[in-house]
């Protein structure tokens, strides 16, 4: 078994990316590319991922900007905000955090983004691009996974790709990645979620295994066939009186038992987490080199 090391591939990624800022535009008197969030009410998991991205906006030299509202503020007052970011000439790419206050519309927020500002990838111009193979902003998740599985070399053209969950953000996108005409697709893809029958032993069949059905520790051992590639995806709070902060991180996926069968699988955490995050930095660059036109 081998770990698919996404802590030390993000920071691969992160070094190169230092590297083009610094040699292509620094020293050139051009300006770094700029990233904001807008992060609205006390979410705990939003923070950290939020604080996580200036961090890594800082090691890579970008600028970065983070617009921080409380969860009582109003959709139009929301809507306001992305308009001002949309016409920021200074601001190459925004994301705002979700999940959202249950009175704003999400989806009607995420419309509002400029498609070529949209670093989440999650606007439908950009979504549909993806579905017709058209150079778009992936969705950072996706994203993360894709490049893991490349940087570890990991085949997947005509291998049986099994995805546990269809949301938006992360199955139905990397099924469709996984199952395109592509370098790295060419994967015959079954989706499954919380209708499908027979889970284990469609499980059991997959050569890659992509877990993102938000359940800790939902996929055991004996759901899972010997060499198989497991990317888990998941990320749970669980406390534990072993750590200083009174708890610890677990995936949708029973690591003891299921690392013993796999080639390879992603730890939590240190596994696609911090893909998900360089992924937002590699749309950044993107987008400051205008590299996808709309």
């Amino acid at each position: 078994m081998q770990l698919l090391d996404g802590k030390l591939v993000s920071e691969q990624i992160k070094s190169e990316i230092a590297q083009e800022v610094k040699e292509e535009m620094l020293d050139k008197g051009l300006n770094a590319p700029h990233l904001a969030a807008v992060l609205v009410g006390e979410d705990p998991a939003s923070q950290t991922y939020v604080a996580g991205k200036e961090k890594d906006c800082r090691e890579v030299g970008f600028i970065s900007s983070v617009y921080k509202y409380p969860s009582t503020i109003s959709e139009s007052k929301l809507l306001e905000i992305v308009d001002f970011l949309n016409n920021d000439p200074e601001i190459d790419g925004f994301i705002v955090q979700l999940p959202l206050p249950r009175h704003i519309d999400e989806q009607k927020i995420i419309e509002s983004i400029l498609p070529s500002k949209d670093v989440d990838g999650f606007h439908p111009v950009n979504t549909g691009r993806m579905m017709k193979n058209i150079l778009c902003y992936l969705p950072a998740t996706p994203y993360g996974i894709i490049t893991l599985l490349e940087r570890y070399k990991i085949e997947t053209e005509g291998k049986h790709v099994v995805v546990l969950g269809r949301s938006n953000i992360v199955g139905t996108p990397v099924s469709v990645l996984l199952s395109r005409k592509s370098k790295f697709g060419n994967a015959t893809v079954t989706l499954c979620h919380s209708y499908t029958r027979n889970l284990k032993e469609i499980t059991s069949q997959a050569d890659i295994l992509i877990v993102a059905i938000g359940q800790q520790g939902f996929v055991t051992g004996d759901m899972v066939k010997k060499d198989a590639v497991v990317v888990d995806v998941g990320i749970h709070r669980v406390p534990t009186l072993d750590t200083k902060s009174g708890f610890c991180l677990k995936g949708d996926v029973k690591f003891e038992e299921v690392a013993k069968k796999c080639s390879f699988i992603t730890p939590v955490p240190g596994g696609i987490g911090p893909m998900t995050r360089v992924s937002l930095l590699l749309n950044t660059l993107k987008a400051y080199k205008k590299e996808i036109s709309y």
